[in-house]
C-alpha cells in the first residue's frame, strides 16, 4: 500500500515546490513555508551535487511533516540513492523503463516526462503513478491536460512548467491532477512563500470544488 498511499498524498495536496539549492538552509527555508502554506510537498532536484544528502536530512528535520520526492532522476542509480536517503516519490524529465522498475521496486510513486501519447501509455504500463506533460507543459498550456485525458480519461497528469496563480485554476478544471511549480514556491523570502502557498491552496480548492 506504500506507492498508493502515497499517490493519494501528492494527488489530495495538488501541487509541489520543484527545488533546486545548493545551500541546505535554504531548502529547509522553502520547505518550511510550503508546509505553513499548506504545500506540504517538494520535489529537490538531482541538478544538485548535495541532492541525496539534503533529501536525508530533510526527512529527519521534517518527518512525515513534508511529501519529499526527488526530481532529475535520469537513471536506476540515482533513482535509487534518492530512495535510500529517504525520497517518497521520484520525478524525470524523461521516462526510463529502468528507473520505472527500480521504483516498482521499491513502491516509490514515479513521474517521467513524456512528449508523446505513445510514451505515456508506454509508462504507465510500466507502473507510472503521474504522468508529467515536460517540456510540452510550456507550449501547449492547460488545454495540455485535455488533450491528453480525452482518449484517456484515467491518464493521471502532473505538469510543470507555465503554471501560476493566475491560471491554475484553469489547469484544474481542465483536470490536471498534480502541478510542480517553481518559482511561486522557491524565490523570495520565506514570508513571500508562505503567502504563494496559501494562495496556491486556496485556488486548488476552490478550482476542485466546482468540479
Amino acid at each position: 500500500m506504500k506507492k498508493a498511499t502515497i499517490t493519494k498524498k501528492i494527488n489530495d495536496i495538488g501541487a509541489f515546490a520543484v527545488v533546486r539549492v545548493d545551500e541546505y538552509e535554504r531548502a529547509m527555508e522553502i520547505a518550511q513555508a510550503c508546509i505553513n502554506g499548506g504545500i506540504p510537498a517538494m520535489e529537490l532536484s538531482y541538478t544538485s551535487n548535495n541532492a541525496g544528502v539534503f533529501i536525508k536530512q530533510l526527512r529527519e528535520d521534517f518527518g512525515n511533516e513534508l511529501c519529499l520526492g526527488a526530481g532529475t532522476v535520469l537513471d536506476p542509480e540515482t533513482a535509487r540513492d534518492a530512495i535510500l536517503n529517504g525520497a517518497e516519490f521520484i520525478i524525470a524529465p524523461t521516462f526510463s523503463k529502468e528507473v520505472a522498475k527500480m521504483c516498482n521496486r521499491y513502491q516509490i510513486p514515479y513521474g517521467p516526462g513524456c512528449s508523446t501519447y505513445s510514451e505515456a501509455v508506454e509508462a504507465l504500463e510500466y507502473g507510472a503513478a503521474f504522468i508529467k506533460g515536460f517540456p510540452i507543459s510550456d507550449f501547449y498550456g492547460s488545454k495540455l491536460v485535455k488533450v491528453f485525458k480525452t482518449p484517456f480519461p484515467d491518464m493521471p497528469i502532473l505538469a510543470s512548467g507555465g503554471i501560476n496563480l493566475d491560471n491554475i485554476g484553469e489547469w484544474v478544471t481542465n483536470g490536471v491532477d498534480v502541478c510542480g511549480m517553481g518559482s511561486l514556491l522557491t524565490k523570495g523570502s520565506e514570508s513571500q512563500i508562505e503567502k504563494n502557498a496559501k494562495k496556491l491552496r486556496i485556488a486548488i480548492d476552490e478550482a476542485r470544488s466546482n468540479l
